[in-house]
């Protein structure tokens, strides 16, 4: 496994996270779920990602792996479904914040994001303000930004946040020009959600209400040529070794696929001119393809 620094935090994460929204479904059988936990760390994966939103998630990070909080870089999303709060308030902010470190079991949380709220939350500044708190009282090390396009640029111009989460593979582009440059500069860390696009090769046709729908629409349009490579490891060194990009973290619950995906990145960056030429197509197909939420 690669580590990098992410960004200028002095924390270091595995150029491999974990995205953890597949262990959310209260019906999993809870002794996989351990087995699949405790193999993301010895696998030497060390960013695990989660959020309010996925469910029995977070419970389940503290259920099976608090005891081996030391070996981990935690990462979570905050900003919604608090029962006594509206979404996108202070108090929602603090509430999932405390609700995560008790589901966790943690005295604190590495990185907190504001989980794509708009534009219009970031300017009215009470969640920045919430997470600064956090941060005060060291209940919190990171306060990030996760989102796309417009909200992104103002997140990361604002010079509020140290890290931000945003969509980058191959079928999603726009970042790796407009927005990652701009991260760099301020010392940011930055996590790669949907590296592989959330796999549009797996559908004949196009999988309506499924996450990778417009990204097999994209697919097809550009319908590169993988040049030999399995689309997933093409997918994943493509992002993994994309400039200003400090892990990235697929979701799933196979321990194959993580085994796969860490070959994948053993293998080192794309060549220059298979990466090139997958910059091109997308630059040539482009049809005003914004970052996906």
């Amino acid at each position: 496994m690669e580590y990098r620094e992410f960004g200028n935090t002095g924390i270091r994460v595995s150029a491999l996270g974990f995205g953890a929204g597949h262990i959310g479904d209260e019906n999993k059988d809870g002794k996989l779920v351990e087995t699949l936990l405790n193999t993301v760390l010895d696998l030497g994966i060390t960013l695990i990602d989660t959020a309010r939103a996925y469910g029995a998630s977070e419970k389940n990070i503290g259920l099976y792996l608090s005891h081996r909080r030391s070996e981990y870089v935690l990462s979570t999303k905050v900003g919604y479904n608090d029962p006594w709060h509206p979404d996108w308030s202070y108090e929602t902010v603090i509430a999932n914040i405390d609700d995560a470190l008790k589901l966790m079991k943690t005295d604190y949380l590495d990185i907190v994001h504001l989980h794509s709220c708009g534009q219009d939350v970031l300017e009215r500044g009470d969640v920045i303000t919430a997470l600064e708190k956090a941060r005060e009282q060291g209940k919190v090390r990171i306060i990030a930004y996760s989102g796309e396009n417009e909200a992104l640029a103002f997140a990361i111009n604002s010079k509020k946040f140290a890290s931000l989460q945003t969509s980058v593979n191959f079928c999603d582009q726009r970042g790796i020009a407009d927005y990652l440059p701009l991260a760099a500069a301020q010392g940011m860390g930055v996590i790669a959600k949907r590296p592989i696009a959330n796999a549009p090769w797996r559908h004949e046709s196009p999988p309506v209400g499924h996450h990778s729908e417009a990204y097999w629409h994209r697919w097809k349009k550009m319908n590169p040529d993988p040049h030999g490579l399995p689309w997933d490891e093409l997918a994943i060194r493509f992002t993994v070794f994309s400039e200003g990009v400090s892990t990235a973290i697929p979701g799933t619950s196979s321990a194959v696929n993580l085994k796969k995906g860490i070959e994948a990145v053993e293998k080192g960056p794309l060549s220059p001119e298979l990466y090139e030429y997958l910059r091109g197509e997308f630059k040539k197909y482009d049809e005003g393809w914004t970052g996906l939420i």
